[in-house]
């Protein structure tokens, strides 16, 4: 082939933008967009033929390129998507789905102006936080609360406040790591505060507090270890002791617990998880938690205790640096309302209710689901129904067993990685799990009308203009 007989046969861009299909979607968007398109669009071309040896393809198929760029380009980046991972909580899919009445408020929120920072009974300038704080200190028992953009800012604007400048005490088996390399130990090193570890990675006792206690030391902070679990050869303090052992040395004992929840998950076999609420009874001073993990409300940190130390921690400027909007409090004021009804919360906060179904409800589910891909995939993909296991996600519960019933899509004539690579590039993506050459789908995770959607992206992957 004559590479440069076929890369004289590439329109030019004025050529192209005359053209006109390309015209109007001049007129649908902006001028750059298209040009931008275009110019990407023709660098593949000459790509394609310099390096695959490919003929140039004829001016209408470039058009069609063109139009499929621009509407790439327009498209959002943040976009929908179907999870059949079978994963709750899952930070990259944007954990928790919030629950429609959160939903509708932030919606509300963001549509109107609102009394963000306004007292409507005096008149003037209130604050924010009192839209939720009484909802919170109501639910948990707690003297005082204050909700921040995350938890890692809850962690670090209460050790920033409590204690820069002097020592923390942290059993060295809590210095975790969690997802985007959020370490314990660098989240303290910024805050100014000096980190005192005790103890061995497997075994802390009281006797190793004690001993690190001095006259530097600002408090002792419990890390629930969120996303593993040390097991075997283990001893760990427990809340009430660490507890006595601050107030006999006058010192605040703060827990981050991550993914705190205000719901006891053993009785639905989920596993045993820590509440806010035990950790409140337990004594300790401050105690600080996501809000869109277990709680199942948008993401904030969470930080709830004694009033001395959350008045402390008000009244420090960076406070302002991680305060959270008017959507994000919308969002939680309504997740939080539901929690009065602990049943409705159970049934309407779909983290909440995702984790609590019973197998026999997801069995059903999956039943359905691979009937409606048998009647789409005409030799062209086999469905099964196999067991398998879901996860809770989101750092919490790393051992807990929630047994589901998988569907399981095996592809002919494309391999599961090819299948899932291909669901990933549609307009609504499915992301599912690949194993043995399968692609995994877990209905437990799947929100109604997902059952179709999926039907329908196997279907526009194997049919028409996808593998025939």
């Amino acid at each position: 082939m004559d590479r440069s007989a076929e890369l004289r046969r590439i329109p030019a861009v004025d050529d192209l933008l005359k053209d006109p299909v390309v015209a109007g979607l001049v007129e649908g968007c902006t001028r750059p967009v298209v040009i931008e398109a275009v110019r990407r669009v023709l660098d593949e071309v000459r790509r394609q033929i310099l390096e695959a040896g490919q003929a140039a393809p004829d001016p209408a198929a470039i058009v069609d390129l063109v139009q499929a760029e621009t509407a790439r380009a327009l498209r959002p980046r943040l976009r929908r998507l179907v999870n059949a991972t079978g994963v709750v909580v899952h930070t990259n899919l944007g954990r928790s789905v919030l629950a429609e009445r959160a939903v509708e408020a932030v919606v509300r929120a963001a549509r109107h102006y609102t009394n963000l920072e306004f007292d409507l009974d005096l008149g003037k300038r209130g604050s924010r936080y009192a839209l939720v704080e009484d909802l919170l200190t109501g639910l948990t028992g707690a003297e005082s609360a204050l909700v921040v953009n995350n938890n890692a800012a809850a962690v670090f604007l209460s050790l920033q406040t409590l204690a820069a400048g002097r020592e923390v005490i942290v059993s060295r088996g809590q210095l975790v790591e969690i997802g985007g390399s959020f370490r314990i130990p660098d989240v303290m090193a910024r805050s100014g505060a000096t980190l005192v570890e005790v103890g061995a990675t497997n075994k802390t006792h009281p006797h190793d507090y004690e001993r690190a206690v001095t006259d530097r030391t600002a408090l002792l902070l419990k890390v629930h270890t969120s996303n593993f679990a040390v097991v075997g050869f283990t001893a760990e303090v427990d809340l009430p002791t660490l507890v006595e052992i601050g107030v006999r040395h006058g010192l605040p004992v703060m827990e981050d617990l991550g993914s705190g929840t205000l719901v006891d998950f053993g009785p639905y076999g989920v596993g045993r998880e820590p509440t806010v609420i035990q950790c409140l009874e337990a004594g300790v001073d401050l105690v600080t938690f996501s809000g869109d993990k277990l709680l199942g409300g948008p993401q904030a940190g969470i930080i709830l205790g004694r009033r001395e130390y959350l008045d402390q921690i008000k009244k420090n400027p960076l406070h302002r640096a991680v305060r959270v909007d008017k959507m994000t409090l919308a969002g939680l004021e309504a997740t939080l309302n539901l929690y009065r009804d602990p049943r409705r919360a159970l049934e309407l906060v779909p983290t909440l209710k995702m984790l609590t179904r019973p197998l026999d409800s997801i069995k059903r589910s999956a039943g359905a689901l691979a009937r409606r891909l048998r009647a789409v995939a005409r030799g062209r993909f086999t469905v099964e129904l196999v067991d398998g296991r879901s996860q809770v996600g989101g750092g919490a519960m790393p051992l807990a067993d929630l047994p589901t019933r998988l569907v399981a899509i095996q592809p002919v004539g494309l391999s599961a990685a090819g299948l899932d690579e291909k669901l990933r590039g549609l307009e609504v993506p499915v992301i599912g799990r690949t194993q043995h050459d399968r692609l995994l789908l877990d209905p437990r995770t799947m929100l109604p009308g997902d059952a179709a959607q999926v039907a329908a992206a196997l279907d526009e992957v194997f049919g028409e203009g996808g593998i025939a």
